[in-house]
């Protein structure tokens, strides 16, 4: 099993920035990429963007392109820098790790989640 810990969350105004973390650990050697998703209030569960685990490619949501960077540090935590938050931009982050690629943005498709991070953006 992989357990994944997020953290980083809190309040924050609009326009300001904010670093989420993911902790993985367990059988992270069968990981092929994490992913970071998102859910507000009476909303489903919607890709933010993912990260492949070996190589670092990356891929974004476009509500998210240009403001959100995903990176690996130390090969086993992965980072959502978040930058001009919006409102929207409120939600519970959450962490996910898949063992296999393709359909980064599917959330069925992950393995593994974290328990969520709380993210709000006052306007």
């Amino acid at each position: 099993q992989v357990q994944l810990l997020e953290s980083g969350g809190g309040l924050v105004q609009a326009g300001g920035s904010l670093r989420l973390s993911c902790a993985a650990s367990g059988r992270t050697l069968a990981t092929y990429a994490m992913g970071w998703f998102r859910q507000a209030p009476g909303k489903e569960r919607e890709f933010v963007g993912a990260i492949t685990w070996k190589f670092g490619r990356t891929y974004y949501a476009d509500s998210v392109k240009g403001r959100f960077t995903i990176s690996i540090y130390n090969g086993n935590t992965v980072y959502l820098q978040m930058n001009s938050l919006k409102a929207e931009d409120t939600a519970v982050y959450y962490c996910a790790s898949k063992d296999y690629s393709g359909n980064y943005s599917a959330a069925n498709g992950y393995n593994y989640w974290g328990q969520g991070t709380q993210v709000t953006v006052s306007s």
